[in-house]
């Protein structure tokens, strides 16, 4: 039996454009959590993280929340979720939140995403993480990103081509059939 995984989830403290954003964001909780999966997000209530919050809580499952002081006032933290923890700063928050996970999942979302999906993806090309990353690339939302990668990869900004780490899906659907297919850690599953 498959060895389940804690995701670190980074998602939009926005709802995005329309109501299916949110939707689809609370299809994709339920369903991870109803397959075992544990989850470790943002913290914050509201937007697609307060989305994917209610979808795992709705499943019964686990979720912890990492949000920095000054956010918490600003984004509402999540006060629901498993466990709630508050840091001083923003890089406190990564940390735990990082070092907690056992794969990335990538939500549609604004800066704090994007900062946080290029870190990520930086410190994997680095070997400073051994974690897969997964893209929600739900309503061809993050495309603009996978154009800037080939882009980067084209102009020999890179020091690999090779993305064997980074999965994309665009529905529920597709990212629980690639977790069927790619365990988030070679070493994770047995």
């Amino acid at each position: 039996m498959k060895t389940m995984a804690c995701f670190c989830v980074f998602a939009g403290a926005a709802n995005g454009p329309d109501e299916s954003f949110a939707q689809e964001i609370e299809t994709v909780a339920r369903a991870l959590t109803r397959a075992g999966h544990e989850f470790i997000y943002g913290g914050g209530g509201v937007g697609l993280m307060g989305a994917f919050a209610k979808g795992v809580l709705a499943e019964n499952g686990k979720i912890t929340g990492v949000i920095p002081h000054f956010l918490n006032e600003r984004e509402v933290g999540n006060e629901s979720v498993t466990d709630l923890i508050t840091t001083d700063t923003m890089h406190e928050r990564k940390k735990i939140m990082y070092d907690a996970a056992d794969a990335f999942l990538i939500l549609p979302g604004g800066l704090g995403s994007l900062d946080e999906t290029m870190e990520v993806m930086t410190w994997r090309q680095l070997g400073l993480l051994k974690s897969n990353i997964y893209i929600f690339n739900f309503k061809s939302y993050w495309q603009p990103m996978a154009t800037l990668f080939e882009h980067v990869v084209a102009n020999g900004f890179m020091h690999t081509t090779k993305f064997d780490y980074v999965y994309w899906a665009n529905d529920s659907d597709a990212l629980l059939a690639l977790l069927d297919q790619t365990p988030p850690d070679d070493n994770l599953f047995q």
